[in-house]
């Protein structure tokens, strides 16, 4: 597969917007985190539908309903997904009310290396030698932080193993973007009107005003992350998607540290150094790459 800069640019955005939403979700105040995701599901839908309709995808959408007629084990797999994809947002947006925020990090840093190994094992992708060479340092930092803290926490586990079958079936799917992300949230849509009747606060949005504009453009940024990256799934080697994913739980620390304000301890930078390196490498590996196929190209 030829290396897209399209897809390279679409994973580097993803993951600059990713990291803004756990800082953005402390001005939402009421809103505990379930509250949050709920509201982020239902502001999402609207604004995936509009992006849809804005990139001319709306024959897509059409076509990815009419294939879940003729194919009702797709109907099952887009359950799968939705369930997948609500357990991530959901954790997104709970961590840093919850003051879980370098669980999470720690899981997006794990992240990565498990859709290395996914592209390894099962679509026997190959890294080049750069990529091999980033891997090792990511690994050696991942290693100093499991050897600091001691252990996975929940949040860790789950943030770090349900990407790769999330993007394992949406690949098989064969659905574009914004099409399958639009339908993930029409099947969330009900879960999220249900927690908001059942347990949101009743004065939310009269107590914090803000709100009103606060949780459309909640709503509008993950659907252009959460657009983006699944544009570069389908452009990438799941491979090179899960090394370029270690540019977002670096930008996540820097959130943790000088937007939410978790402390950082002075022994965490055996474990970052090593992150930030790994990073470098890629991102030279991808432009280098790049620059060679547009030179045979011309």
């Amino acid at each position: 597969m030829l290396l897209s800069g399209r897809g390279v640019a679409m994973s580097v955005f993803a993951s600059f917007v990713f990291a803004i939403i756990p800082g953005y979700a402390l001005y939402l105040a009421p809103l505990d985190g379930v509250q949050v995701f709920a509201q982020r599901v239902l502001w999402s839908l609207p604004a995936v539908f509009i992006l849809l309709i804005v990139a001319g995808r709306a024959a897509a959408l059409k076509q990815a309903v009419l294939r879940l007629v003729r194919e009702p084990l797709l109907i099952l797999a887009l359950i799968l997904t939705t369930v997948l994809l609500g357990v991530q947002w959901l954790i997104f947006v709970w961590a840093p009310i919850n003051e879980q925020m370098l669980d999470l990090t720690l899981g997006y840093f794990l992240m990565p290396l498990s859709l290395v190994l996914v592209g390894r094992i099962f679509y026997n992708e190959h890294l080049r030698n750069l990529q091999r060479i980033a891997v090792t340092f990511a690994v050696i930092g991942i290693a100093h932080e499991l050897w600091r803290v001691g252990g996975f926490s929940w949040v860790t586990l789950i943030c770090a193993v349900g990407y790769p079958p999330y993007f394992m079936l949406r690949r098989w799917m064969g659905f574009d973007a914004f099409s399958g992300l639009f339908l993930e949230m029409l099947l969330l849509a009900p879960v999220a009107i249900y927690l908001i009747v059942n347990y949101g606060p009743v004065d939310a949005f009269s107590t914090a005003p803000q709100l009103w504009y606060l949780l459309p453009g909640l709503g509008l940024i993950s659907a252009m992350a959460f657009g983006a990256m699944l544009g570069a799934s389908h452009l990438l080697p799941l491979g090179l998607l899960g090394i370029l994913s270690y540019v977002e739980p670096v930008l996540l620390f820097f959130v943790s540290v000088f937007w939410v304000g978790e402390v950082f301890e002075s022994g965490e930078w055996l474990t970052y150094i090593p992150i930030w390196i790994a990073v470098v490498l890629v991102v030279f590996d991808s432009v280098r790459v790049l620059l060679k196929q547009s030179r045979r190209l011309n």
